[in-house]
This record gives C-alpha cells, structure tokens and sequence, in this order.
C-alpha cells in the first residue's frame, strides 16, 4: 500500500473514531471538502500543511496520520515523506507517554524555500536540531537562526516559520504535541480493507 492509501485510511478512520463528518472537519481545518474526500480516498497526495490542518483540527499529532515508521536500521532515504512548500519531514520515531506524544522527522529546508506553519494543537512545541546547513525558525516575531550542531525551540501553537537561506538544511525536527482529554493510545486502529 502506498503512502496516500496509507495516509488516507488512517485519516479516514482517525475521524470516524472521533465521530466527524467530512463536512465538519472541512470546516475546521479549512481543506475543502474534495479535497478532503479525495485524500481518504487515496486519490490525492498529501502535502505536509494539508495534513497538519486536518490532524490540528482533530486535536492530534501529525503521526496519528502518518505511516509507521520503519524498523531501527532501515535507512531513513527508503522512509517515506511528507512535502510542504519549504519542508520534507520523513517520521522516524514516535514516542507516547501518558501527557504527550513526541514525533521525531528527519527534515530537510530547501534552499532559499520559506515555509509559513500555521498553530498546531494547542500546547504543542518544536525544536529543530541542525545537522547541515543554516536553518531560520521559531515565530515570525522571534526567529532563531541555527547552524549544524545548534538548536532551537519555539511554541509551535502559534503561527511559526521554516527557512533556509543560504542553502539546503538537514535537521532532526522534534515535534511535542500534548495528549488531549488524558487519552491515551491516539491512533484509532485501522479499518479492516
């Protein structure tokens, strides 16, 4: 199974294990409802910030979507990723604990790319650690700029901001999204194919 098909189940049964109408969800998240059918369907590629507005009006963490990552040692260029305007995010690990849930992504900024995030589930926060390159992140109001070995941390319930711009940026992204409602387990299990 691909990675929209893949994509698109857990989606599908992501809101239908909260009880939500395609209609309500286009609604809170802003994708269109097309859009929206299309992408549980399988029959559209996902982008990194379609995904994130449906899993931030869901309450849940952009793994809660995402493939399982594969086994340790597999190497993370045979791991499928997520494409936004600036951002590649491939998910390598997902760690939940009983007030959080931590996605770790290996992240490549494209050069000279800006990419614009909108607020995550409340409570959320990134850091970024950089292996390559120089990274420009954080709030638009407070940008941080890293070069490889250094670190940042931002809240990531707000508005925030992915650049590089002076050349390609590979980086650890940590992404900490909290648990909601103190439950625990937030991947619904998949509906029988």
């Amino acid at each position: 199974m691909g990675l929209n098909e893949d994509v698109g189940r857990r989606l599908r049964a992501l809101r239908h294990g909260m009880d939500v109408s395609l209609s309500e969800l286009s609604r809170r998240s802003g994708v269109g409802k097309g859009t929206l059918s299309e992408l549980e369907s399988g029959r559209r590629n996902p982008t990194l910030e379609t995904l994130y507005a449906l899993t931030t009006a869901l309450g849940r963490p952009l793994s809660a979507v995402l493939s399982d990552p594969l086994p340790d040692g597999a190497p993370v260029e045979r791991r499928a990723g997520v494409s936004g305007s600036a951002v590649t995010a491939v998910l390598i690990e997902r760690y939940e604990d009983g007030e959080a849930v931590t996605d770790v992504f290996r992240v490549t900024i494209r050069a000279g790319a800006v990419q614009e995030s909108e607020a995550h589930v409340p409570g959320t926060s990134e850091s970024l650690m950089v292996l390559a390159g120089t990274a420009v992140v954080g709030r638009p109001d407070d940008l941080s700029t890293v070069g490889p070995g250094a670190s940042a941390r931002w809240r990531a319930d707000v508005p925030h901001v992915y650049g590089a711009p002076d050349g390609d940026v590979q980086g650890i992204l940590f992404v900490r999204c909290p648990v909601t409602g103190g439950e625990a387990g937030l991947q619904p299990p998949l509906p029988p194919e």
